[in-house]
């Protein structure tokens, strides 16, 4: 395959559509959860939603693409399914009560998460500037948890455990994107995803209205979206030029909330929004100056984006 030219920025453009999508999919979220579009869904049927819709729309793209297969490492894809199922259902049960860019900012700690996870379990070791950022990034949840007895947000511990999940789904993914390729994890991903959300689902399951079964196919759609324009960004240009224009889904998620439901974004968000991605960015360009560094065996610094120009990579 002949080698992809740099393209810094369409890689930037890329990213930011990306952000667009995965924010709609929180609001589109949070629009099935409340009411809006008919009686509120619980969020793990939204779930289903999310993983029946996308693995119908790759399952399409790979007969088109009829891309080559490899036999995968279930138990690996299964374990990266359950943490990313979880994560995305607390993500999704946190939208419904809490403002979208508290509920984005919070979910961003899981770089965070994924750092700490990798110390035991990939026997990496961690310096003074990433224990300093993982620092910061906890210190910005703490502000948006808001923990004072009159200001406290219980549901915002619902994106504290999607941010949990989503850290060890990446420490998961990072032993398996060296071995298979990108269409296949997505599609395998999403095959046992549909089947863990299906059986769970089944306990809560209600007719959506037409317009909740089209919100819902938007879910999925929004997600695939978002997975192929993050994989050709870093394919286009280095992560860490890339990784900072993934923040612009707290502006996103801002944006779509209080055009669909007027939620302003207060004094106390906006500072736990910055103090986490400065936090998250530290953690990112302290991976790209060791990514530059030295080539390493282990798997590189887990977070928010891909290593470097590894088109692997997927969500």
């Amino acid at each position: 395959m002949r080698p992809i030219a740099p393209a810094p920025l369409l890689a930037a453009g890329l990213t930011v559509l990306a952000s667009a999508f995965v924010a709609g999919t929180t609001l589109l979220a949070k629009m099935l959860g409340t009411g809006t579009l008919g009686p509120a869904l619980n969020p793990l049927q939204v779930s289903q939603g999310r993983f029946v819709f996308a693995f119908a729309a790759l399952l399409i793209g790979a007969a088109v693409l009829r891309p080559r297969f490899t036999a995968p490492a279930w138990p690996m894809h299964v374990l990266r399914v359950f943490f990313g199922w979880g994560g995305v259902s607390f993500m999704f049960a946190a939208a419904a009560f809490i403002p979208l860019s508290d509920a984005t900012a919070i979910s961003f700690l899981n770089p965070v998460v994924a750092m700490l996870l990798a110390i035991p379990l990939l026997g990496e070791t961690v310096g003074r500037v990433r224990i300093a950022a993982a620092l910061i990034a906890v210190a910005g949840a703490l502000i948006l948890l808001r923990p004072t007895p009159e200001a406290f947000q219980p549901a915002a511990l619902l994106a504290l455990g999607a941010a949990l999940f989503l850290g060890s789904e990446l420490i998961v993914l990072k032993r398996l994107s060296g071995r298979e390729g990108p269409l296949q994890i997505l599609l395998v991903n999403n095959l046992i995803g549909m089947g863990i959300s299906s059986a769970a689902a089944a306990l809560v399951w209600q007719m959506p209205t037409p317009a909740q079964w089209a919100a819902l196919a938007g879910v999925g759609g929004l997600m695939v979206s978002a997975q192929i324009c993050f994989i050709h960004a870093i394919a286009r240009a280095d992560a860490s030029f890339v990784s900072p224009f993934w923040y612009v889904t707290l502006v996103f998620a801002s944006l779509y909330d209080f055009a669909v439901f007027r939620v302003v974004p207060d004094g106390i968000s906006v500072l736990g929004a910055v103090v986490i991605v400065a936090g998250a960015g530290l953690l990112a360009w302290r991976q790209a100056r060791l990514g530059r560094g030295r080539e390493s065996a282990a798997a590189p610094l887990p977070g928010a984006v891909p290593p470097q120009r590894d088109s692997r990579e997927s969500r």
